[in-house]
């Protein structure tokens, strides 16, 4: 199976670490913090990665190679110009989508992970359910104690998503809802949680996503999907969850790992 891992941004709230060092390769635990996805990868299945590149490409390059040190087969996409979160997408089709006469499972589907995540998600069963439920994408979830700091997907009991609430602003809080409108009383029913950096989907998401980049993965593919109530679902993981937004999450993550190192996860 095969892994799109998204590596590319400027990391412009860890300034001025990354001034010098791209946020994937900042040390945390005595390695970068890329490697942390990437182990989560390899332990549900995922033999080859694509990794998306641009501020301080080399570095990345240069810090993983092939990928052979960590048990998995490692190609680089070079961006000169920023694609999105989604946009890599658009040149990846034939390695990401596989030949459309295959039948065989593990072609049919393919996982998107962020760079900046650190979490024991059980990757097999979320691709389990997914394949139960005949879903186009499977996103992960989770509810933190801070979830108005991100946007809201909000899941029905049968975990199917309903809306998403994508953030458009934080004071006064703002969102951009899809559906736009949603019946009150399903509404009252939903759960809200928030994205947490991994993705499993068909290749037929490539039919449905913009022609041309820049655009982003929520608000230009899986949003709209669930405004025409397509078949996506929420996996939510209940586990070991970190992720780094700023120099202040940063500084603090490092201290919780020297003082009580994180479950095996690597």
């Amino acid at each position: 199976m095969k892994a799109l891992v998204l590596a590319a941004g400027m990391g412009e709230r860890l300034r001025p670490l990354t001034d010098v060092t791209p946020k994937p390769m900042l040390e945390l635990g005595g390695r970068p913090l890329i490697h942390y996805p990437l182990a989560m990868l390899r332990r549900g299945g995922v033999t080859e990665v694509v990794i998306n590149v641009h501020h301080l490409a080399s570095a990345v390059s240069r810090g993983l190679g092939d990928g052979s040190r960590l048990g998995l087969r490692i190609t680089y996409a070079p961006e000169p110009v920023l694609l999105g979160t989604g946009g890599p997408l658009n040149g990846l089709r034939e390695f990401l989508g596989g030949n459309n006469e295959k039948k065989i499972e593990n072609e049919n589907t393919f996982v998107i992970a962020n760079s900046d995540t650190i979490l024991d998600l059980d990757l097999r069963a979320m691709l389990a359910m997914h394949r139960e439920r005949a879903a186009i994408a499977t996103i992960a979830l989770f509810h933190p104690a801070n979830l108005d700091y991100y946007s809201r997907l909000e899941i029905d009991a049968c975990k199917k998503l309903r809306r998403m609430r994508l953030l458009a602003r934080r004071d006064p809080l703002q969102y951009d809802d899809y559906p736009a409108a949603l019946d009150d009383n399903l509404a009252a029913w939903l759960s809200p949680f928030m994205y947490c950096g991994v993705i499993v989907a068909d290749r037929a998401v490539f039919d449905l996503m913009p022609p041309a980049p820049p655009w982003s993965l929520m608000a230009g593919l899986f949003a709209p999907m669930v405004a025409k109530e397509m078949p996506v679902f929420g996996y939510v993981h209940r586990g070991y969850f970190r992720t780094i937004d700023d120099l202040k999450s940063y500084d603090a993550l490092k201290a919780e790992f020297a003082a009580s190192p994180p479950p095996p996860i690597l």
